[in-house]
């Protein structure tokens, strides 16, 4: 009966428009009420959910990622795709892609993402005359890309919710391939569907064009290389990183591109710091929430369904993920995490699945679900840029949706496409 409280509430809270956090700490509440047990323990779940060193990290490249897109580095980044791929067809959809995969390093988030570079894309493709529909879905499921690329703050998120036993290191280095899987995939998409609707190209600038924006570019691509090098090498912590994350970007943004002045400074500040508070209070009461599904075996029991049901790893790893697809339609990414790996990573475990591969399943299977309504934060930021509605939107995300999907199901079911790069730097 706890068990039927705990996600009955939930649910019920959720569809009714409360708040993550608050639906996830009520219901947390009535199950300890019903459990007959002191109403402080939900106090002291929160507490220690919000009290991991590791979790630091997390609003450190969330500032970072803040100052380094309003200092300059997004159009850097734009110019740079713009050169490189810019004469494909649908060159303004193809350079929106790449730009996600560049800017992916810097800001570590899909919102961000979609928020920097769909911003500055989607109304220069509507202005260029492509629809306004390609110029949205070719943004939003671009920015896919961000939540693979270091430094990802959900696979930050999902080593915290395994129990912080999970090499951040090896998580990052095992996001790479996908995520440069996913850009080329989505980049044929976007030929496809261009040459398809007639879109045009960009003119080539010409070498030496590209070299100057490619040196202008560097910095901010050398705060990936910097990042993702250190924690590899072991020359320092995660949390360490991020550190020096915002010492680079802020000496890059307002001394190198001097485009940081103290009004945009406090701006990004201020920004950051509601993006964190957001962001810990819903980690903190996720933490109450794992703890009750802890206290009622609710992993336990989802091992024995699963087992009564498949027998063969693949066969549960597909259930997870349409488990996981059906979730991702009303709950966002951070706390679908936070609730979804104390449960379904002891599965994972059990099968034999590795928990890194399972970690990036799991972030791109949510990932799919920012971009999926009724609940797609990705998804309405992108249609708000754009100026069209959901339903718009909708009717011709199909071919980008499903080629995120199958990049989704060959990260599943092929190993080594994330688990190869991992191996290769340990040894």
């Amino acid at each position: 009966m706890g068990i039927t409280i705990l996600f009955s509430l939930f649910a019920v809270l959720l569809l009714i428009g409360v708040p993550v956090a608050y639906a996830l700490a009520a219901a947390s509440l009535a199950t300890l009420w019903y459990l007959d047990l002191p109403a402080i323990v939900l106090v002291q779940q929160i507490s220690a959910g919000s009290g991991s060193a590791a979790l630091i990290a997390i609003p450190l490249f969330i500032f970072a990622g803040e100052i380094m897109m309003r200092g300059g580095i997004s159009e850097r980044l734009i110019s740079l795709a713009s050169s490189l791929v810019g004469r494909l067809r649908g060159g303004l959809g193809q350079v929106s892609i790449l730009s996600s995969l560049f800017f992916g390093g810097v800001s570590g988030s899909a919102i961000a993402d979609v928020s920097a570079i769909g911003g500055t894309m989607i109304p220069q493709m509507v202005k260029r005359g492509y629809d306004r529909d390609f110029a949205v879905n070719v943004s939003i499921t671009a920015a896919l890309v961000a939540l693979l690329v270091p430094p990802s703050h959900n696979l930050i998120l999902f080593s915290a919710a395994a129990g912080g036993g999970l090499s951040i290191a090896d998580l990052f280095a095992a996001g790479i391939v996908p995520a440069l899987l996913m850009t080329v995939v989505l980049m044929f998409t976007g030929w496809v569907v261009a040459r398809r609707r007639g879109y045009g190209v960009e003119p080539f600038p010409g070498l030496r064009v590209v070299m100057l924006r490619t040196v202008s570019a560097l910095p901010g691509l050398g705060l990936v290389a910097l990042i993702f090098i250190g924690i590899r090498a072991g020359v320092f912590t995660a949390v360490e990183s991020a550190a020096i994350a915002v010492v680079y970007a802020l000496l890059v943004t307002s001394a190198l591109y001097r485009q940081l002045g103290l009004r945009e400074f406090f701006a990004t500040v201020t920004h950051a710091a509601r993006t964190t508070g957001v962001i810990l209070f819903v980690i903190a009461t996720a933490a109450a929430f794992g703890w009750l599904l802890a206290y009622l075996e609710v992993p336990t029991a989802a091992v024995q369904a699963l087992q009564s049901i498949a027998h063969n790893k693949y066969l549960v790893l597909l259930l997870i993920i349409v488990v996981l697809l059906l979730l991702g339609t009303f709950m966002d990414l951070a706390p679908m995490i936070l609730i979804c790996t104390p449960i379904f990573l002891p599965v994972a475990k059990a099968y034999g699945i590795d928990p890194i591969q399972f970690g990036l399943v799991l972030v791109l299977t949510g990932g799919i679900g920012l971009v999926t309504p009724p609940v797609g934060s990705v998804l309405f930021i992108g249609t708000a840029i754009g100026k069209i509605t959901v339903a718009e939107s909708m009717k011709s995300i199909w071919p980008f949706w499903l080629a995120g999907l199958a990049v989704l199901l060959l990260v599943a079911f092929f190993p080594g496409l994330s688990l190869w790069l991992p191996a290769l730097l340990r040894a």
